[in-house]
């Protein structure tokens, strides 16, 4: 039984009402925050239209303020917002879903001055306009906006996206737009792209590449960036619609050679049953100056001749582009399409194939990514000379993933990193190699035999011959 004086529902019922009254303006005086959350809950007592009444308020508020919003301020603002369009959403929205739309509308527009006046890098604060989009979508649909009202709004909305906050609005109104909406907005795009536009200045222009002629700019291929906005909406308009042909043709004809952008069109093409198209499309893709095609080219290949009914060719395909680039993705598509048993077989080909492959660190990162944790290990025991430690990322997590299995292997790991670091003299790195070495000793006790390797004792002595004089990583070390 929870004690009388535990914080809970219960127990603050027992104070009363004029008690707890008074606790709650005691409480909120000098917090903005709660006192804006007061007024909320006391509007919510007069019906959603005082409640949409201070909404508007606040946004209004927030509209106007021009003081620089830095990291500190970032949750307090991230908690306004969503307290603001949470309201709108869960308490307007619920009584008058008109008056919620215009709410979620004047929500959005506080995007582009609140980014102005912002350092924040984290991508919480978009989040919440992302959300946005998503629940402007919603409120449209239960309101039953006029699909070109609807329509103009979305086109004008993007027009404006200055910091992407309306990156998903299109393809979130796809249903509260329908097809006469989505008709209405492509209009408008491709209106829009027929207005005559400024040429980029010249230092503003994004050398991409060289030919002939010398530099490759940027908008020369994709245009300016009002064409770039008017061709994505137009791509995702397309996508609404099903119409690959319009999203193909949104590509330059150049861009459609890029590899990525091939397998994108491919794979639109293989959805809409034009497999034969689709391999032709790879099969034109620019491979100069690639050792080997993305996995998203190659996977499209595959399935694009499975699709034709090469299944064995596909499989052919799969093999060498595991062996190209040891990406379990093609192994595992590989292993699935086998008899029974033959897997297995063809699992253990492929480990050993892993196992001696020129570069250690790919075949460390795919037994990582199987999961392999013994094949991980069983590597790092048999090659340590060759682990380099600046891959840090990598190291830190093969010795996370190996740690309570394979300790000494993980101890190897962490050690790759220190050398590094001391080797090199990375004093940046200091706190983070001195990090290291305790994981190093907390492993050991737990390494029954350290064979060929060194004890974590010989180790550290060893580091202390070879970098005494290393002050600031020593002053680290506990």
């Amino acid at each position: 039984m929870a004690a009388k004086t535990t914080l809970n529902a219960k127990n603050l019922e027992s104070l009363g009402a004029q008690r707890l009254a008074e606790l709650l303006i005691e409480i909120s005086m000098g917090s903005a925050a709660h006192k804006r959350r007061l007024r909320m809950e006391l509007a919510g007592n007069h019906g959603s239209a005082e409640v949409a009444r201070e909404v508007r308020k606040r946004l209004a508020s927030i509209a106007r303020a021009r003081t620089l919003i830095n990291w500190r301020k970032v949750k307090a603002l991230k908690s306004d917002l969503e307290t603001q369009r949470k309201t709108i959403t869960e308490t307007v929205a619920a009584d008058d879903p008109e008056e919620a739309f215009e709410l979620i509308w004047q929500f959005l527009a506080l995007a582009n001055p609140i980014f102005e006046r912002s350092s924040e890098s984290s991508g919480s604060v978009i989040q919440s306009f992302h959300q946005a989009c998503e629940d402007a979508a919603a409120i449209a649909a239960s309101a039953r906006i006029d699909s070109n009202i609807l329509a103009e709004k979305v086109f004008k909305a993007v027009q404006d996206d200055g910091y992407g906050q309306y990156d998903n609005l299109i393809a979130a109104m796809v249903p509260a737009l329908g097809k006469d909406g989505l008709d209405c907005l492509k209009t408008l795009f491709v209106q829009w792209s027929k207005e005559p536009k400024d040429k980029p200045a010249e230092d503003k222009r994004k050398v991409i590449g060289w030919g002939a002629g010398g530099q490759i700019y940027e908008d020369e291929i994709y245009g300016t960036q009002r064409d770039l906005a008017v061709r994505i909406a137009l791509q995702e308009i397309a996508d609404a619609q099903g119409d690959v042909d319009a999203y193909i043709g949104q590509h330059p004809e150049d861009a459609r050679k890029a590899p990525m952008i091939a397998a994108d069109i491919a794979n639109r093409l293989l959805s809409a049953g034009r497999a034969k198209e689709a391999l032709e499309t790879l099969d034109e893709a620019d491979r100069r100056g690639l050792a080997e095609m993305p996995f998203e080219w190659q996977l499209a290949r595959v399935e694009t001749l499975e699709a034709l009914g090469r299944a064995e060719q596909a499989q052919t395909y799969r093999w060498a582009y595991f062996e190209q680039s040891l990406h379990e993705g093609h192994l595992k598509a590989f292993l699935k399409r086998l008899p029974d048993f033959d897997d297995l077989e063809a699992e253990e080909k492929a480990f050993a194939y892993a196992q001696a492959f020129p570069d250690i660190h790919p075949a460390l990162a795919f037994f990582l990514r199987w999961p392999a944790p013994a094949e991980a290990a069983r590597l790092v025991m048999r090659r340590t000379a060759e682990l380099d430690g600046n891959l840090y990322e990598l190291m830190t997590l093969a010795a996370e993933a190996l740690a309570e299995k394979h300790p000494l292997a993980a101890t190897i790991a962490l050690r790759s990193m220190i050398d590094f670091t001391l080797d090199n003299g990375r004093s940046s790195r200091y706190k983070h190699a001195a990090r290291h070495l305790a994981d190093g000793a907390s492993l050991a006790p737990h390494i029954d035999d350290f064979g060929n390797t060194q004890s974590h004792d010989l180790y550290v002595a060893d580091l202390k011959r070879r970098h005494g004089k290393k002050h600031g990583f020593w002053s680290l070390v506990t």
